[in-house]
């Protein structure tokens, strides 16, 4: 697939890495002649250097051929404009467009084809809100996935002194949760992966991904780890479109505190926000964490865009007695040092877009892509279609399926129900089937597992 990226950012650097090792024509456009420089000496990609919606500059990139543009630069309004000028001179089949403002995501009605024909829009605000908001639903959770509208859910976990299923072998998991079937995905025993067998003894600190059915989930992490308090107050720091939009979807259920230190806007959340506390301060000032009863927070929150002021917060935060810290952070590179230390959980806003571009960029019919462990594996959502004679997978039990090394599949979608995946469970036509998979370069077998022969119609 040929493949033009408008932007060198973290963004669009961590898509044309994961794009392309995958066989993929990748042409990345920037006007920092450096960012680009420094890409080519990692990556097998083309370079242009140019403002992104220039019709030249997109012409140089190769648009007149190109499958896909994906608009990644900083401004909304650029990347908007990329992707109308690609569809008006290039007939540029597939454009997608982050955009950030809300402003422009609440008009619908602007994104037609007669309008800014932008065919995905990437709203990164509403990603980690989406995906912190599920990590509080679920305390104890350090993953948190959703497949086939939120039915299913894959739930990374790790597992404590003392939870039932600790000594015990994965083939026991059915006698200990009766009427609420799960399966086990993944394992990940001091940093490295171990493909889950029925004889697979689980151990304490293991980080244990299973799949199951969304009404099971409570049940399941019980059995994993010792019982985990509903969340019942958070504190958030940093009021940027993230803090306000995480505030908007908790303060009718949870009690909201939010740290905001520039004055106008900490006005602007206490005029937007109803039942949230909005605070004007410093998230890394001790005496105002302590004031405000720090110690009583279920969740904090650090969500600024200041990587180093985040994770010096949270850390502060979970020293005066936070339960559970969290952190945004853009550097990939910080996420390993920190996350499981003082801080519990790194959220990486560049790994929670790009697992939303993904999806559009694979073969097959492959519908949800979740890039976990920062990268290095993968959560997929494929859609069966075909016969016996013109799939690869349709008609077989999975146990006859040929899956790459390191692939598991724990559930199918069949309509409304949800199978969880045993070895004689037969594949159907339309079937969603998720699957985990350890080595993120195995993808492109996935693909082709889930790809029709040449005589299906």
């Amino acid at each position: 697939m040929k493949i033009i990226i408008l932007g060198a950012g973290q963004v669009g650097a961590t898509l044309a890495e994961n794009l392309a090792g995958e066989q993929n024509d990748v042409t990345v456009v920037d006007t920092n002649g450096g960012l680009l420089l420094e890409l080519q000496d990692r990556l097998d990609i083309r370079t242009v250097q140019g403002y992104a919606s220039f019709p030249d500059v997109l012409r140089r990139a190769g648009a007149e051929d190109a499958d896909m543009i994906i608009a990644v630069t900083e401004s909304d309004e650029t990347n908007m404009i990329a992707c109308q000028i690609a569809y008006t001179l290039f007939h540029t089949p597939t454009k997608i467009a982050r955009v950030r403002s809300g402003e422009y995501l609440s008009e619908e009605s602007l994104f037609r084809q007669d309008a800014i024909p932008v065919d995905m829009r990437i709203s990164p605000a509403q990603l980690v809100t989406d995906y912190i908001r599920r990590l509080i639903e679920y305390p104890g959770a350090l993953q948190v996935v959703d497949f086939a509208d939120g039915r299913v859910r894959m739930v990374g976990v790790k597992a404590y002194y003392g939870g039932p299923l600790v000594g015990q072998q994965l083939r026991e998991l059915p006698n200990h949760l009766p009427g609420a079937d799960a399966r086990v995905a993944a394992i990940y025993r001091r940093g490295r992966p171990i493909l889950p067998e029925g004889d697979t003894l689980i151990e304490v600190e293991d980080e244990v991904f299973f799949v199951a059915a969304r009404e099971h989930i409570p049940k399941i992490m019980a059995e994993l780890r010792r019982a985990d308090r509903p969340v019942r107050r958070v504190m958030l720091a940093g009021g940027g479109n993230i803090g306000m939009r995480l505030a908007q979807a908790l303060e009718n259920s949870i009690q909201v505190k939010i740290i905001e230190r520039n004055r106008d806007r900490a006005r602007f959340l206490s005029e937007q926000l109803g039942r949230a506390i909005v605070l004007c301060g410093d998230a890394a000032n001790e005496d105002l964490l302590v004031e405000e009863n720090i110690e009583d927070m279920d969740v904090f929150c650090a969500i600024t865009n200041d990587d180093e002021a985040n994770i010096l917060s949270a850390m502060l935060a979970k020293r005066l007695g936070a339960k559970k810290a969290l952190s945004l952070i853009n550097r990939l590179s910080y996420v390993d040092l920190v996350e499981g230390g003082v801080i519990d959980i790194a959220v990486s806003p560049q790994q929670a877009t790009v697992s939303a571009l993904l999806a559009h960029v694979r073969r097959g019919d492959v519908v949800r892509v979740y890039s976990l462990r920062r990268g290095a594996a993968e959560a997929v959502e494929a859609v069966a279609h075909g016969d016996r004679n013109s799939s690869k997978v349709v008609g077989r039990r999975l146990d006859q399926i040929k899956l790459p090394e390191g692939t598991t599949i724990g559930a199918i979608v069949r309509g409304d129900d949800v199978l969880i995946a045993h070895h004689d469970t037969v594949i159907q036509a339309e079937d969603h089937v998720i699957l985990f998979i350890v080595d993120k370069s195995q993808a492109g077998e996935v693909e082709k597992l889930f790809q029709v022969g040449i005589g299906f119609l």
